[in-house]
């Protein structure tokens, strides 16, 4: 085992970070000042880059998104970034987690304990992974942790291109774990949620229940929609975003066409959902019920969306306010039909700085 990463406080408060999210294509950064009663917002941007940096999660062409960063932060940037201690995103499609339930022990013995029992759940050897774990319950009896393992060669390529922009990181948190931090904040997180991440190319579902409890990734995110679209009304790509954005699978003209071939990855994300949410219901039948859908991302603006998840699971869906968590002071507020895709770098940028871990 090369490293477990552990949950340690340096007293940083004069030293701001922000949040990257580095994506499919595209990098979003966000910086904010959180000691204000709604963090207000510092600076923020984002920018494509070539998705063939990327590869199976693992940065392979640095020099690309190292480029494209540039251009951000040289030209495109609202307000300013004041900075160069990062928290950097990690792909959730790579990550592997658990919840761990451990007999009652020495911090220093959990340490051991997370990774004997690890070994027991993820495929690759533990000394290709960076463990890290959350304390998510304690009792007399012991604790239950919650434990992300990343592959080395995936952390490792993140940390080589903040390097070689020149800067610090000093937390990588996978995109559900920024997510959670924003959410934390929500007036109703207090009930048990599932939370739905929309991505570009991908969508993680969670439960959040005073903390993460139950992670999981369908391989269908906004792009596949704008695509679909593109396919079943015979457009190109631009105005299958403009059919996206304005009808989304909510009724409309389009909906003969477009219902049917969205059926079978509308058909995935709710198996998906559903099997996540009994997997709760049996390993914390003693917790209460889940009570809500919480969906983010670029793809929780599809209009429709939440009306046919409340149909479908029989939960009341809404989406998360951005707006309601941060401030955006005198700039210039991201529009609104690009404001969700920013929940990953605001969840980032939300990490107190006295509270850092490596």
């Amino acid at each position: 085992m090369k490293k477990i990463a552990h949950r340690v406080t340096y007293f940083f408060e004069d030293k701001p970070l922000f949040g990257m999210d580095i994506g499919h294509d595209m990098l979003r950064v966000m910086q904010l000042d959180i000691g204000r009663k709604v963090p207000r917002v510092k600076g923020y941007g984002s920018i494509a880059f070539d998705p063939s940096a990327i590869s199976k999660g693992v940065i392979v062409k640095p020099e690309l998104i190292a480029k494209a960063t540039a251009n951000l932060f040289r030209k495109e940037l609202v307000g300013d970034i004041g900075t160069r201690r990062v928290a950097v995103s990690l792909p959730v499609r790579w990550a592997l987690t658990r919840a761990v339930q451990l007999p009652k022990m020495t911090a220093k013995d959990m340490d051991e304990a997370v990774r004997t029992e690890m070994e027991q759940y993820f495929p690759l050897s533990a000394d290709n992974l960076y463990l890290d774990y959350t304390t998510l319950r304690q009792s007399d009896e012991g604790s239950e942790v919650f434990v992300v393992a990343m592959p080395q060669k995936i952390v490792d390529s993140y940390l080589a291109l903040t390097k070689l922009l020149g800067l610090e990181a000093v937390l990588f948190d996978t995109a559900t774990g920024a997510a959670a931090r924003l959410f934390a904040r929500d007036r109703d997180s207090s009930i048990p949620s599932v939370l739905i991440d929309f991505g570009s190319t991908t969508t993680d579902i969670t439960v959040f229940n005073h903390g993460l409890l139950v992670t999981g990734t369908v391989a269908f995110g906004g792009d596949d929609i704008t695509k679909v679209i593109a396919n079943a009304t015979q457009v190109n790509s631009r105005e299958a975003v403009v059919i996206k954005s304005e009808y989304g699978i909510a009724a409309s003209d389009f909906q003969k066409q477009i219902a049917p071939a969205l059926a079978s990855s509308l058909e995935l994300l709710l198996k998906e959902v559903r099997r996540t949410i009994r997997y709760y219901e049996q390993r914390y039948s003693k917790e209460p019920p889940i009570g809500q859908i919480v969906t983010m991302g670029g793809g929780a603006n599809t209009p429709g969306l939440a009306d046919f998840l409340t149909d479908h699971l029989r939960l009341p869906a809404r989406t998360i306010s951005l707006r309601n968590q941060i401030d955006f002071g005198h700039l210039r507020p991201i529009y609104s039909a690009d404001l969700m895709t920013f929940v990953t770098s605001a969840g980032l940028a939300l990490t107190d700085p006295a509270e850092v871990f490596a």
